[in-house]
């Protein structure tokens, strides 16, 4: 199983209003463990940056007018990314973004869908924890993955983080930086640690109510019947057990 983990950063909110994409990064994992094979560029976008957004990523237009365009590094983005599963933190965002770069190319030119299946780690967050806070920040507290480097917004930082909290939220995996570490001691401290760490994914109990369990007793009742009271779904009587 091939999965990438990916983020960018743009010059603001709506491709449609003309703002591009400033920064891909991306990290590959095979297995569920990761590759060390990385995928990272910043982008001239050929055009102002809102000042929101270099708020959030720091990036300024001076730094990146020397870097190359989109078109440029365009085959080997498509070559990273295809075949595999692409995970994502609001994903709607970054591919919206994807496909207006590719449509921005003399065509025929690929959808990100024609080349990747996607999963949203935001909609999957909100499944695990309903009504709570699920911003990547949230996450990485809720699962106790460190964030302090993170005074910045990055794309390959960030999909870093991603990935060990995406881990984490689908098993339970040693974060992708103790993945990485070697053996020897030094290791096996770090693993022992990363699991002493570990935090379990919050799986709601939905409990019966009792008309659920005077319905479903019914139900039993009558299979019982049917059975001529070898019901297997119903426990022996006391005098009948052993």
């Amino acid at each position: 199983m091939r999965q990438i983990i990916l983020d960018t950063e743009t010059t603001g909110l709506e491709p449609a209003q003309g703002h591009r994409i400033i920064e891909i990064g991306a990290i590959e994992l095979v297995n569920r463990r990761p590759t060390g094979r990385t995928f990272q560029k910043y982008l001239n976008p050929e055009r102002a940056i809102d000042a929101g957004a270099q708020a959030v990523h720091g990036l300024s237009a001076e730094f990146l007018q020397d870097q190359p365009k989109f078109a440029e590094i365009e085959a080997e983005l498509v070559e990273f990314i295809r075949g595999a599963e692409l995970i994502i933190h609001n994903a709607p965002f970054d591919i919206g973004f994807l496909d207006h770069e590719f449509g921005r190319l003399p065509p025929p030119q690929p959808l990100v869908s024609d080349l990747c299946t996607v999963l949203d780690t935001l909609v999957l967050a909100r499944q695990l924890h309903p009504g709570q806070r699920n911003s990547l920040d949230a996450l990485c507290k809720r699962y106790l993955v460190d964030n302090s480097n993170r005074e910045l917004h990055g794309a390959l930082l960030d999909s870093r983080l991603l990935a060990d909290v995406y881990l984490a939220m689908t098993g339970g995996q040693a974060a992708l930086t103790l993945l990485a570490e070697g053996g020897g001691k030094a290791g096996d401290a770090k693993r022992k640690s990363a699991r002493r760490a570990k935090v379990a994914v919050e799986i709601p109990i939905l409990r019966a109510s009792a008309e659920e369990l005077l319905l479903h007793e019914a139900m039993l009742d009558r299979i019982s019947k049917q059975a001529k009271g070898k019901c297997l779904f119903r426990s022996p009587p006391p005098e009948a057990a052993g």
